[in-house]
């Protein structure tokens, strides 16, 4: 899933592509990702891109005065296409579920591999209608985000898990499974750590997301849309690493599963040497 460093990168690449040209239409192959019906999506023709920015997780890209709001969920993506799009196939076949076109022929193509859809896309006369974006907490990298502000929120947080406070999008917005993962393993924290901790640890884990956060988006900068999952991939840390030696200690990454998903961790590093129980491990043993 593409998350905070990754949504900020597309932003920026897709601003530079679409910034000042004029929307010949939007194509909907997906029926069932499009959310909204006011206002309609021949709104957007004829309009003009006047910028395209990150609202968390979600890319916002405003036309005219009108915004084509998209989250790209588990396994959504967006390709810039700088000639006149190839016949489209039927509608609810392929990984293609959407297609802005400008009024050249060039556009983006949003696609969403998997079964399993949950590609949201989104035309709204304010970013603020789109359920998710109103229920965002505050951006980790805005200046107003304080590391007084976060002491706040992990008091808030009382006993709750740290993992999933980071990657609560009402608390913070923008962190998601894999970068909760890497901010944890550069505080050295276990992912169960309740987040009420000392101001000491607080500060740690403060630090530990600003960098790892704004370390990603300066190595994505500049990088178009096709090379952002494998540069992401290839920077991680222990996410994803399940087997693999701890670049920072040499043990072994270990994981914990979920119905869902599962986080990475290393042992020696954030744990005190003790693996977590994996309950989802311990099903499969009885």
């Amino acid at each position: 899933m593409p998350e905070l460093p990754e949504i900020h990168a597309l932003a920026a690449d897709l601003d530079a592509h679409l910034t000042g040209r004029t929307v010949n239409r939007l194509d909907i192959l997906a029926v069932a990702a499009l959310k909204t019906y006011d206002p309609p999506i021949s709104a957007l023709a004829g309009q003009v891109v006047r910028a395209v920015t990150r609202r968390g997780k979600f890319l916002d890209i405003s036309v005219g005065e009108i915004h084509l709001v998209m989250h790209l969920a588990r396994a959504g993506w967006i390709r810039w296409r700088a000639g006149s799009p190839a016949p489209r196939g039927r509608g609810g076949r392929g990984p293609l579920a959407a297609r802005l076109v400008l009024d050249d022929g060039a556009g983006i193509d949003i696609t969403e591999a998997g079964t399993k859809k949950s590609l949201g896309i989104f035309v709204v006369g304010d970013p603020a209608d789109v359920p998710g974006i109103a229920r965002l907490g505050p951006d980790p990298l805005s200046v107003q985000f304080a590391k007084e502000t976060f002491l706040g929120i992990l008091a808030a947080a009382g006993r709750s898990q740290i993992k999933g406070v980071l990657r609560n999008q009402a608390i913070i917005a923008g962190i998601g499974n894999a970068y909760s993962d890497e901010i944890l393993h550069a505080a050295k924290m276990s992912p169960f750590k309740p987040a009420s901790m000392s101001v000491e640890e607080a500060s740690r884990l403060f630090a530990a997301m600003q960098t790892t956060l704004r370390t990603a988006i300066s190595r994505s900068n500049g990088l178009a849309a096709a090379e952002l999952k494998r540069e992401k991939k290839s920077a991680m840390q222990v996410h994803g690493r399940q087997g693999q030696a701890c670049p920072v200690c040499g043990d072994t990454v270990l994981q914990v599963s979920f119905a869902d998903s599962a986080l990475q961790y290393c042992p020696t590093c954030q744990t005190g040497g003790k693996p977590l129980a994996d309950r989802a491990l311990s099903r499969l043993l009885k």
